[in-house]
């Protein structure tokens, strides 16, 4: 039986095969990035809108404090009217009242949010170069640099990060330079530790692997492949440490191992100025608790929502 030749022409090309898989408008979807992917599915859970929209406000207010506060925060000239034990609650001109000191709590709330977000802001920055510093070594060195670095995170997560905290601030002084980095030496390891794992799951990866085979340097792959596909986590658990900063930052300065200076305006430190107060006026305590409470309530329901927007295990 004689076959018929196929010409060319007749036989299905690769783009025409394509064609067949996209839509009815001929033209493939764009895609979206990986962060933008999860930036939506925050959106799209109601826990992470709250915890966005909670940082966002405290972040507008330490940002507009200038203008927004009514008075100074260190302004004590209504001192006049504070009596042992009487202490001028919310009136027309102090919506929130008058501290033990003569002070608008309204304006020291508002100042304390620039205070108490700069010092989370500063300590994550801090930790997280040298924790990703270390990490970084440790996972791409390995060997005796990985158990040295390795030892030291433990001996370090071994000591809880509050009371490690309140040993380095007493070593270095009352300011908020030594709240900064006291707070940022606690989140040292943790950081240290979670790359370095990072990095350790992904040295085996088909595309490290395929980097191997061309003759890429190992330290080039560490560098250029593993280190970018190991700091996802990592983000992440930025946003989560932020709300343990502000909750230690306010440990730290409710001891007295923030700024010597009584005027400057933290949560922590007006928590302390109420301490004599909470019979009698219970407001000047429960005011800087709660901005306390909120704000780190924002940055961990972000965290939360954005851990599971990034990872696959938890994608709805």
């Amino acid at each position: 039986m004689p076959t018929v030749p196929i010409s060319p022409a007749s036989e299905p090309s690769a783009r025409t095969g394509a064609a067949l898989l996209l839509p009815e408008g001929g033209e493939a979807p764009l895609t979206r990035g990986l962060w933008h992917e999860a930036f939506l599915r925050v959106l799209a859970s109601g826990s992470g809108r709250f915890g966005l929209l909670l940082i966002l406000f405290f972040v507008a207010v330490a940002l507009l404090a200038p203008w927004i506060a009514p008075f100074s925060p260190a302004n004590n000239q209504w001192l006049s009217e504070v009596r042992p034990g009487v202490y001028p609650g919310p009136s027309a001109e102090h919506w929130l009242g008058i501290d033990t000191q003569g002070r608008d709590v309204l304006s020291r709330l508002i100042w304390g949010a620039r205070h108490s977000l700069l010092i989370g802001v500063v300590s994550l920055l801090l930790g997280a170069s040298v924790g990703l510093l270390l990490g970084f070594l440790a996972g791409a060195m390995g060997g005796w640099v990985d158990s040295v670095i390795m030892r030291l995170m433990d001996i370090m997560l071994a000591v809880p990060s509050l009371l490690f905290a309140i040993a380095v601030a007493a070593v270095l002084g009352q300011s908020l330079t030594s709240v900064m980095i006291a707070v940022a030496v606690t989140s040292v390891p943790i950081f240290a530790r979670l790359l370095r794992g990072q990095m350790l799951s992904q040295r085996d990866a088909d595309y490290v692997v395929a980097a191997r085979s061309i003759g890429v340097k190992g330290h080039m792959i560490a560098l250029r492949h593993i280190l970018p596909n190991s700091v996802t986590p990592v983000i992440v658990q930025g946003t989560l440490f932020l709300a343990t900063a502000i909750i230690e930052a306010a440990g730290l300065a409710f001891l007295g191992l923030s700024t010597a200076d009584p005027s400057t305006p933290e949560w922590g430190r007006m928590l302390t100025d109420a301490q004599n107060a909470l019979a009698t006026a219970p407001l000047l305590a429960i005011l800087p608790g709660t901005a306390i409470v909120l704000s780190a309530l924002g940055f961990t329901l972000l965290g939360e929502q954005l851990r599971e927007a990034l990872d696959p295990k938890y994608r709805r």
